[in-house]
């Protein structure tokens, strides 16, 4: 009996607030306060720092998700996983800007064999011992890159 009362209180009160909504009348959300004299006021909610630097959010995440890369890279090559994690992780995070980057989102193209060119850098860097194989990997990944934006952007 007892849940019974509070599942149709429950019911009532959800279906009070879905016709309220479907009216067009404004519910208050978590940035709204009353004042005296029904005066409607909004707060400022303070931002994240995720929110106030997106960049940095950018970076943090493509460095994370290239440690991981590299990693894996370095490791099946046998040069190394701390290496490859290194060089992941800066190569992640110079991916990570490029594609936050307000200038190339203008430019959907460039951006992705900017995406490629540093993405096959870090793999043939975190793969070989020295330049001439991360040049290869940039070169072989710049040319993914193009078709890639070629393939997705014109039509």
């Amino acid at each position: 009996m007892m849940i019974n009362r509070y599942t149709k209180a429950a019911g009532t009160a959800l279906s009070l607030v879905c016709v309220l909504q479907l009216s067009g009348v404004q519910m208050a959300d978590a940035s709204t306060t009353y004042r005296a004299g029904a005066t409607r006021v909004r707060v400022a909610q303070k931002k994240t720092y995720w929110q106030r630097h997106p960049k940095v959010k950018a970076a943090a995440i493509g460095g994370g998700v290239g440690a991981a890369g590299g990693a894996l890279v370095g490791g099946l090559t046998g040069h190394g996983v701390v290496r490859g994690a290194a060089i992941g992780a800066g190569t992640g995070a110079g991916v990570g800007l490029i594609r936050s980057s307000r200038t190339l989102k203008r430019h959907p193209i460039a951006r992705d064999v900017a995406t490629g060119t540093a993405a096959g850098l870090g793999v043939g860097w975190a793969g070989g011992r020295g330049g001439s194989r991360a040049f290869k990997g940039a070169a072989i990944g710049g040319a993914i890159g193009l078709g890639v934006g070629l393939f997705k952007n014109l039509r």
